[in-house]
C-alpha cells in the first residue's frame, strides 16, 4: 500500500493527507481537487468578502503530498484500481479515499438558473460581481450558512431578505423561542425575515434577476438571489462504480470509514455513516482521523459525533449543545434585551441533556463538556454561568468538539508537554485551531493546571501587550508590518492589529487612517464614528467640560435637521447625532469643523469626555472652578489611545454633581485645591475610583494625572480599564504612587515628555480626514454608486413616551 489518492480538496481531505503524514505514512499521497486552488477554511468564507485573502484562508499543503488542482474525477476503474480524469488521464491506486464534499442544493423553481450559491470562492466573486449592479437581494434559506450569506450581501451595502421555510430561523439549532429572539436581532439590523414562506419562482428579464415570488404571490424586488437552502451529498462517482449508497443519498461506510469496496473509503459530507450525513466540520474532521488510522492499520471508529454549534451571525450569539428535548428544562427569556437561554435536563433533574443560547452564549463553553453527565450546579444558576473557572470538567468531558479533544487530553499535554499558553495547547492537541468557541475553555484548564500562565498578547506574538509597547517605544517600530517580521510570526488577527494600532497611536499620535493603519482598525476607528445597530452611524462633537455657545448649538441643531439625524443629551454633557449614513460623515464633519468643533472620540479607545458640574462660577457650593478644569483636561488628553476608553470628571465641591469617583480620573475640589480619584469606572462592574493625592496645587493635579494615564498606557492589557488594571498592580495604589509620584522606577521624566509630545502634536481626526481625498474614498455606501443613499432606514420625528423610535424600512 504505497499510492493513496484522495478526491476532493476540501478542510477534510486537508485533515486526512495532514494526519497520514503526521503518522509516519511515506507512500505517494494524490489529491485531486477540482477548485483551482488547495484547501481552504471554509467555516471563514464570509471573512473572504471583507477584504481577507485567498492566501489567508488557504491551507498549507503537507510536504510530500502531490496535488493535481482543477482536475474532475470522470470515473473508477475498481478492478484496475484507477480513477480517470476529465482530461483522460488516469491515476491509479492502491486506496481510494473519496472526500467529494456535498453540492448546495436548488430548489427546482422556475429562474433558478438565474440564482447563485454560496459554497466556494468562486461563488462568493460571482456574487460580489452581481451585486456591484444591485441594490436588493435575497437569501433562500435561514440556517447557518443563509445568515451568514445574507451578512455578506448586507456587507455588500444591499438591502437584504431572508427567505425561510420553516416557521423560524435556524430550526436545526434552535427552538420556536430562540428563533424568535434572533428574528428580532437580526431585523434590529435592518434585514427583513420573512420565516414559514417557500420560493415559487425566480422573476428575471434579458438584463436578469428583478425579484423572487413567494407562494403567496408576495413579490421581492431584488436584483441578486442567492440560494443557502441545504445540502446534497456528492455521491455520482460512488453510484456510476457499484458502490453502495443511501436511498436518500451519501455513501455508505461502515464505522471505519469504508465504502462496500474494502480499498475505498468515503468521509466528510459526501459519506453516510450510522445512517447520517454530517456538515459540521468538527465530525468531518474525526472521520478524517478514523480513516486515516485504518488505513495504516489501526482500529479507530467513528461513532457519532458531537453537533454542538457556536458561533456569532451578523453580530449575534447563537450556541446549541447536546439535544434540543428533555423531560424538564429550564427557560429564561428577555425579550427587551434580546436574550434567549434553555437547558434541557433529566426527568430526574439530575442530568444535563443540552441547551440553547441566543444573544448570550457565554454559558456554552462551561456547559457543553457536562452533556449527558450530572448537573455541575443548580439548573438557574447554570444558565447566567460564564467562562466556567467555578466549574471542574472530569478528564472524559469533551472540551472541543470539532477536533474531538477532551479535557484529560488538555490536561495530559499541559503536564506533560509543560505548556504555558493556549497557542501551545492548541499546537500539541489541535483543540481550538478550527471554529475557536472552546479557547475560554482551554485557558481555564490551562489556569487550574498550576503553571505559569504565559502573557502573550496572542499567538502572532509571545509578549504581553505592555512588552509590545516597550519594544515599539525603545526600538521606533512605526508600523505593524515592521513589528511583526521582526517580533512576532504570521499575518496577525482580530486580537493583535488593534492592540497594535493602539500602541502606534499612543507613542506617534499619527492619523488612524494613514496607509496600513487603516486596515488595522475596528469598525468604529475605521469610519471615525461609532456604529450603531441598525447599520447607521452616530456622530459626536466634542464639547468640553459640557460648555457650549449658542452660535455652536445651532449649528448641531441646523445639522441634525438638515441630515435628519435623531439627537440626544448623553450622560458626559455631549450631544449625539444618531442615524448618519456613511457617505454623509464627511459632509456633516465638515459642517461642524466650519463651526469650531471637533472629534469627540467617541468611536475610539481614548479619552471621550471630562464631565463637570457648573463650579463656582454659578454654584453657590463650588469651591473650585470646575468647569474651567474640565475644558483644559479635555482639550490636552484628547485623541489620546489608550488599551481602553477613559472617562473623566470634575466636581467643584464635595456634594460631587459630577460623580468624578465613577471615572477612570476623577477630580473633586477641596478648599486648599483637588482632590485626585483614580481607578473608578461605572461599566459592568461598577467601583468607585481611590484617592491617590489630596489638595494639589492645579499644576501638580496635571502633572501626576499626565504621569497616571502614561504608565496605564504604557503597561496595561489589551482592553484593560484602569480599575481592573489598578486592581492588577503588585503592590495597588501604594505602587502606584511610587511610581508616578515619588518616581521609584525613574520613569517620570520620560513620562512627562511623552505626554507633552501627544499634546504638542495633536490634529483632528475629522479635519485631516475632510482634508484629504484618499482618505475621503473610504466613505461610501456603495462601491459602485456612492452618491446613492441607503433605501433601508427610515427615521421617525416624533418620539414616543419611553424612547425613540427607528423604523426599519421591512
Amino acid at each position: 500500500m504505497n499510492r493513496i489518492v484522495v478526491v476532493g480538496y476540501g478542510p477534510t481531505a486537508h485533515r486526512l493527507v495532514e494526519t497520514l503524514h503526521e503518522r509516519g505514512f511515506d507512500g505517494r499521497v494524490t489529491v485531486i481537487g477540482e477548485e483551482p486552488r488547495p484547501a481552504y477554511d471554509r467555516v471563514a468564507l464570509t471573512s473572504y468578502l471583507s477584504g481577507i485573502s485567498v492566501e489567508d484562508l488557504t491551507y498549507p499543503v503537507p510536504p510530500g503530498t502531490v496535488t493535481r488542482l482543477g482536475g474532475r474525477v470522470t470515473g473508477i476503474d475498481r478492478e484496475a484500481r484507477t480513477v480517470t480524469l476529465a482530461d483522460g488521464s488516469a491515476e491509479p491506486y492502491d486506496v481510494l479515499v473519496l472526500a467529494t464534499g456535498s453540492a448546495p442544493f436548488v430548489p427546482p423553481v422556475p429562474g433558478a438558473e438565474h440564482a447563485h450559491v454560496y459554497r466556494t470562492i468562486d461563488d462568493l466573486d460571482a456574487i460580489r460581481m452581481a451585486a456591484k449592479d444591485a441594490t436588493e437581494g435575497v437569501v433562500v434559506g435561514g440556517g447557518l450558512l443563509g445568515l451568514e450569506a445574507a451578512d455578506a450581501l448586507r456587507g455588500l451595502g444591499l438591502k437584504t431578505h431572508i427567505v425561510e421555510m420553516s416557521p423560524w430561523l435556524m430550526p436545526r439549532q434552535v427552538d420556536e423561542g430562540g428563533g424568535s429572539v434572533l428574528k428580532g436581532h437580526i431585523e434590529a439590523l435592518g434585514l427583513s425575515v420573512h420565516a414559514g414562506a417557500g420560493v415559487q419562482e425566480i422573476v428575471a428579464d434579458e438584463r436578469g434577476v428583478t425579484g423572487l415570488r413567494k407562494p403567496d404571490g408576495t413579490l421581492l424586488d431584488a436584483q441578486i438571489v442567492v440560494f443557502s437552502a441545504g445540502i446534497r451529498p456528492r455521491d455520482e462517482l460512488a453510484r456510476t462504480s457499484g458502490l453502495d449508497v443511501g436511498e436518500r443519498g451519501g455513501i455508505t461506510v461502515d464505522a471505519g470509514m469504508r465504502t462496500s469496496d474494502p480499498a475505498i473509503y468515503a468521509i466528510g459530507e459526501c459519506a453516510l455513516a450510522g445512517g447520517m450525513v454530517y456538515g459540521l466540520v468538527g465530525p468531518c474532521f474525526t472521520m478524517a482521523e478514523v480513516a486515516a488510522d485504518r488505513i495504516l492499520g489501526g482500529a479507530a471508529t467513528f461513532d457519532g459525533a458531537d453537533l454542538s454549534t457556536k458561533l456569532k451571525l451578523l453580530g449575534v450569539e447563537v450556541a446549541q449543545f447536546g439535544a434540543m428535548d428533555g423531560a424538564l428544562d429550564v427557560t429564561y427569556m428577555d425579550p427587551v434585551g434580546g436574550v434567549y437561554k434553555r437547558l434541557f435536563i433529566s426527568d430526574d433533574a439530575k442530568t444535563l441533556l443540552g441547551g440553547i443560547c441566543v444573544g448570550d452564549a457565554s454559558p456554552y463553553s462551561s456547559l457543553r463538556p457536562f452533556v449527558g453527565k450530572p448537573l455541575p450546579a443548580a439548573p438557574s444558576d447554570l444558565l447566567f454561568t460564564g467562562s466556567g473557572a467555578e466549574l471542574d470538567l472530569p478528564d472524559d468531558a469533551q472540551v472541543c468538539s470539532c477536533n474531538n479533544v477532551c479535557a484529560g487530553t488538555v490536561r495530559t499535554a499541559i503536564a506533560d508537554k509543560s505548556l504555558t499558553d493556549v497557542p501551545g495547547i492548541k499546537a500539541c492537541t489541535r483543540a481550538g485551531t478550527t471554529c475557536g468557541s472552546c479557547v475560554p475553555m482551554l485557558k481555564q484548564l490551562l489556569e487550574k493546571s498550576g503553571v505559569e500562565v504565559s502573557k502573550a498578547l496572542c499567538e502572532h506574538f509571545t509578549y504581553s501587550r505592555a512588552e509590545l509597547y516597550d519594544i515599539v517605544r525603545v526600538r521606533g517600530i512605526a508600523t505593524f508590518s515592521e513589528l511583526i517580521s521582526e517580533h512576532g510570526q504570521g499575518r496577525g488577527c482580530d486580537i493583535c492589529k488593534p492592540a497594535v494600532a493602539s500602541i502606534l497611536a499612543s507613542l506617534h499620535n499619527g492619523h488612524v487612517l494613514d496607509g496600513e493603519r487603516a486596515a488595522l482598525q475596528d469598525t468604529n476607528d475605521a469610519f471615525l464614528a461609532n456604529i450603531q445597530k441598525n447599520g447607521t452611524y452616530s456622530v459626536v462633537p466634542r464639547i468640553p467640560g459640557g460648555e457650549i455657545t449658542p452660535d455652536k448649538l445651532i449649528v448641531i441643531g441646523e445639522v441634525a435637521r438638515d441630515f435628519g439625524l435623531y439627537t440626544k443629551i448623553t450622560g458626559g454633557q455631549r450631544i449625539d447625532l444618531f442615524g448618519a449614513r456613511v457617505e454623509q460623515l464627511p459632509q456633516i464633519w465638515r459642517r461642524l469643523v466650519d463651526a469650531g468643533f471637533e472629534s469627540g472620540h467617541a468611536y475610539g479607545k481614548a479619552l471621550r469626555t471630562v464631565k463637570s458640574c457648573v463650579g463656582s462660577t454659578w454654584c453657590r457650593y463650588g469651591v473650585q472652578d470646575s468647569v474651567g478644569l474640565a475644558i483644559d483636561l479635555e482639550l490636552r488628553y484628547r485623541g489620546l489611545r489608550a488599551p481602553h476608553k477613559l472617562k473623566s470628571a470634575v466636581s467643584g465641591c464635595a456634594r460631587e454633581c459630577a460623580e468624578a469617583r465613577s471615572k477612570d480620573f476623577g477630580i473633586i475640589a477641596t478648599e486648599q485645591g483637588w482632590n485626585l480619584y483614580v481607578g473608578g469606572n461605572g461599566g459592568f462592574k461598577p467601583r468607585h475610583a481611590d484617592l491617590l493625592a489630596g489638595d494639589l496645587s492645579t499644576e501638580e493635579l496635571i502633572r501626576t494625572i499626565d504621569r497616571f494615564v502614561m504608565f496605564y498606557i504604557r503597561t496595561a492589557d489589551r482592553l484593560q480599564r484602569t480599575a481592573a488594571w489598578l486592581e492588577s498592580l503588585d503592590g495597588g495604589l501604594d505602587y502606584l504612587r511610587q511610581v508616578i509620584i515619588d518616581d521609584s522606577l525613574g520613569i517620570c521624566a520620560e513620562l512627562d515628555a511623552q505626554m507633552q509630545h501627544h499634546v504638542s502634536t495633536y490634529v483632528d481626526e475629522w479635519q485631516t480626514t475632510i482634508d484629504d481625498p484618499e482618505k475621503l474614498g473610504r466613505f461610501v455606501s456603495f462601491v459602485n454608486a456612492p452618491g446613492v443613499p441607503d433605501p433601508s432606514i427610515v427615521f421617525e420625528t416624533e418620539r414616543d413616551q419611553i424612547k425613540p423610535v427607528e423604523v426599519l424600512a421591512r
